[in-house]
């Protein structure tokens, strides 16, 4: 047996439990602990808050990139307090990865540069670093010590599709540069996986929303332009899709896939409908009693036109499906964009 064959052999009796059956299941168990990249991110923390609530110990890295603002991110870190959290500020393309899989389980791989838009240009550089300089890095630690990687990848890599809803074999043709280094983290784990033996499972969200929403991302602009912070800046005139998917279902998704995804599988995550995204604006209206105030502005590249899945392989093999409708992931946004602004009352009397 050569090396990468043995290392396989270990990586599988690793990861198989005594379910009765040939299937490797990896249980979340109280005492676990897990590092999660990217923690005091959007979706990451609230993967924090998940484990800690499952008992897990997390170590947590983040290396505050400056995609949008330092206070924002800290904000997300604060609501994982009385959690088991050990946060380490790191920049994972320069630091040593290896000595942070000391002691872990499993590794949560969510640190990326974000943004289709802003990643034209000179800024294509910082994408390569942080997208793929960071996840090759991340791999090569969890080879050596020989722990399992879920990592994000996004429905970005699709692009434009072919056919729809989307199918993890469909064409990957992604329209920005992000996306490009999106498929090529895949196509690392590819590598890792069949060359050096990285036991790796990756998670293409599409359209994540909720509370902690980046600043930059649609409805958290949506809500921001409602509190009276500017009108929002509708591209395109509001005549594309997306399938849009509340972060708590991608928190579960993605803790089902370090349990019981075979290595080297890739899913997609959506929220189980496409929405028009003029009809997601109406909803944010009906919800909050407000009036949207808009300024329409051209699409811009690298924007798709509609985004849909088929998660058909995550409800088959991952036991998972989203549990949250989209009427009521929006809510629970609007109501927490409102409450920073003392408008609680306004989104309970809207809900009724």
């Amino acid at each position: 047996m050569d090396a990468n064959e043995d290392r396989r052999a270990r990586t599988a009796r690793r990861f198989i439990r005594d379910t009765g059956t040939d299937e490797p299941e990896l249980g979340l168990k109280p005492g676990a602990t897990y590092l999660v990249t990217g923690c005091a991110g959007f979706i990451g923390s609230h993967l924090v808050e998940a484990l800690n609530a499952r008992g897990c110990a997390v170590i947590g890295v983040d290396g505050f990139t400056d995609t949008y603002s330092r206070a924002i991110k800290e904000s997300n870190l604060m609501q994982c307090a009385g959690g088991d959290l050990r946060f380490v500020e790191l920049d994972l393309a320069e630091a040593p990865v290896e000595p942070l899989l000391d002691g872990v389980d499993g590794v949560f791989h969510l640190a990326a540069r974000p943004g289709v838009r802003t990643s034209w240009g000179s800024s294509f550089a910082a994408y390569t670093r942080d997208n793929l300089l960071v996840t090759q890095r991340v791999f090569e630690a969890a080879v050596k010590r020989n722990v399992r990687v879920v990592y994000a990848s996004s429905s970005s890599v699709y692009g434009n599709a072919d056919s729809y809803p989307v199918r993890e074999d469909n064409r990957l043709a992604p329209l920005s540069p992000y996306g490009v280094t999106k498929l090529g983290g895949e196509s690392l784990a590819i590598a890792y996986v069949e060359a050096q033996g990285l036991d790796a499972v990756g998670l293409r969200y599409f359209s994540v929303y909720g509370p902690r929403q980046r600043p930059d991302m649609a409805f958290a602009r949506v809500f921001q332009s409602m509190r009276g912070y500017g009108r929002f800046p509708l591209l395109g005139y509001g005549f594309q899709s997306r399938e849009f998917t509340y972060v708590c279902d991608v928190v579960e998704a993605t803790l089902l896939a370090m349990q019981r995804a075979p290595s080297g599988r890739v899913y997609n995550v959506g929220g189980g409908r496409e929405i028009p995204i003029l009809d997601a604006l109406l909803m944010c209206e009906r919800i909050t009693g407000e009036e949207l105030q808009v300024d329409n502005l051209p699409e811009v590249a690298g924007d798709p036109h509609r985004t849909c899945a088929d998660i058909g392989r995550a409800e088959a093999e991952l036991g998972w499906s989203p549990s949250t409708s989209f009427e009521d992931g929006l809510r629970a946004q609007a109501f927490c964009a409102l409450e920073l602004a003392g408008d609680r009352a306004e989104v309970e009397a809207a809900a009724h």
